[in-house]
């Protein structure tokens, strides 16, 4: 692995890592009422995307960052549907 991948690795981690208190606050509290759905359904699909992307070009940083962004972004989304005030 080189220092560019290493890079990417961490620039992932830091973005990725960013959903998780947010994630643990909407699961504890059950309330999604301040979450824009337009902006987590285009954010998980634009995450699909990077991910597909990230497959095609074979670049683990982009792969590995994007799909734990993707399941932490749509359980957010899946929150926003699931807890209807």
């Amino acid at each position: 692995m080189n220092e560019t991948q290493i890079l990417g690795l961490v620039a992932g981690s830091c973005t990725t890592v960013a959903f998780l208190p947010q994630v643990v606050k909407t699961w504890k509290s059950r309330s999604a009422k301040d979450l824009s759905l337009g902006m987590f359904s285009f954010f998980c699909f634009g995450v699909l995307l990077w991910l597909v992307y990230g497959i095609m070009v074979k670049d683990i940083p982009v792969i590995a960052a994007n799909m734990v962004t993707l399941m932490l972004a749509s359980t957010l989304l899946f929150f926003k549907l699931r807890f209807k005030e």
